[in-house]
């Protein structure tokens, strides 16, 4: 037993000297490992030291310019003014006193005969489906005649 004692211990402090020569030589083996998370496998994966301290989070991937406007094009094009007229005239008050106005008439038909064809379909399609699938119901609820 006492052996075995003295093996063990000769090579914990084998091991002991071997991870302070690697931790001098900057090495990744012998004890010293250094981790990231892989975006493939998503776990921890053993990595060098220069991988591990500058993680893909930090890394600028994208330029840092700003994106060119997309949705935001200019309504005139001239070359010598800066401002751009982006919003037309706002119709938005006009809409709230049309749509505001007590004439008895509902919301859904107030402007005249385009919303009254799209309600009447509306309610035409709605009511055939409801009648067609109660039809369809009694039909499948009956035996059938052999």
């Amino acid at each position: 037993m006492p052996q075995v004692w003295l093996q063990k211990t000769d090579r914990q402090t084998e091991r002991k000297k071997e991870k302070k020569e690697a931790a001098a030589a900057g090495s990744r083996t012998l004890g010293i490992m250094y981790y990231k998370f892989s975006g493939f496998t998503q776990k921890l994966t053993g990595a060098w030291a220069s991988d591990a301290y500058s993680p893909q989070g930090l890394r600028p991937l994208v330029s840092t310019e700003a994106p060119p406007i997309i949705f935001a094009t200019p309504t005139k094009l001239s070359s010598s003014s800066t401002a751009y007229d982006y919003a037309r005239k706002n119709k938005v008050p006009e809409l709230q006193k049309f749509f505001q106005r007590t004439d008895g008439v509902p919301i859904h038909l107030k402007r005249g005969l385009p919303d009254q064809m799209l309600y009447r379909t509306t309610m035409a399609l709605t009511v055939g489906g409801t009648i067609y699938c109660l039809i369809a119901l009694y039909m499948a609820s009956q035996p059938r005649n052999k």
